[in-house]
């Protein structure tokens, strides 16, 4: 029987291990601007805040950074459901909105946060080459813009490339249709100019995801939008462009993409690793 003992002893601790969960804990409000800029602005010093939810006593994790929609006029950070418990860390970002702030306040905002996060999440146990970002509608496009347009990152001494992912959820490619509002434009006028993805097309951008609803539910030629991202995206020479359309769902399509955009995290996770 003593002979059965270290045997037993073995099988309760590796049970044991087995069975213990991840812990994971939130830390809400953190501000991205420093001290400097949170003063000399009372809207940046309100509405310049994220939440991070991220696994304790883990080392080396991916981090997804979510922007929320809300046509860049509304929306709160959010941590969404179905991406927790999955093994990375999730950050939710709030932005400052228009008309309160007009372009490009918005975008310096996005690429303030995702900085924040390049320089901040190995405190936490990150790995700061394993940052993704995403989001949904007007999320989508701030993520598209800060991850083509090298400009907004480099003005926070991070270099776009360095982006694990782009993975917007039904993102303008165009011009967003509240910044052409802010200038007289028509929604319905299509306009591809600085404020639009599409103009930033490039072969050595980050792995892009494009996921839309079904063409025939989804807001203003969305679909059409990122299917055209996609193509050019394409024909100027990147190897890691990816376009889903979700048939069934319209504008609100989250559910069903959250799937792909965990699968996509994992898929370069795997290659980063080989």
């Amino acid at each position: 029987m003593k002979k059965l003992l270290p045997l037993f002893f073995f099988l309760f601790l590796s049970i044991t291990v087995f069975a213990q969960k991840t812990e994971y804990e939130t830390k809400s409000n953190i501000q991205y601007y420093n001290a400097g800029v949170n003063k000399s602005d009372s809207y940046i010093n309100e509405r310049c805040v994220l939440d991070i939810y991220y696994p304790k006593n883990s080392k080396n994790f991916a981090t997804i950074v979510w922007f929320h929609g809300g046509g860049l006029t509304g929306g709160s950070k959010e941590i969404p459901e179905a991406l927790k418990n999955k093994g990375f860390a999730v950050i939710g970002v709030n932005y400052r909105l228009s008309p309160k702030v007009k372009a490009p306040k918005y975008i310096e905002d996005a690429a303030a946060a995702v900085a924040w996060v390049f320089n901040n999440i190995a405190n936490y146990g990150g790995d700061s080459s394993l940052i993704f970002v995403s989001g949904h509608s007007a999320g989508g496009y701030l993520s598209s813009m800060i991850g083509l347009d090298k400009k907004w990152l480099q003005k926070e001494g991070i270099d776009a490339n360095k982006i694990a992912g782009l993975i917007p959820f039904s993102g303008q490619c165009i011009t967003h249709f509240e910044i052409r509002k802010e200038n007289g434009i028509p929604e319905t006028q299509p306009t591809i100019d600085a404020f639009a993805p599409l103009y930033y097309v490039r072969a050595d951008a980050p792995p892009l995801l494009l996921i839309t609803g079904d063409r025939e539910l989804e807001m203003l030629g969305r679909y059409e939008e990122n299917a055209y991202m996609a193509r050019m995206m394409k024909l100027v020479g990147h190897k890691q462009t990816k376009l889903f359309e979700l048939d069934g769902y319209g504008h609100g399509m989250t559910e069903p993409a959250f799937p792909l955009l965990i699968n996509e995290v994992n898929r370069i996770i795997k290659e980063q690793k080989k």
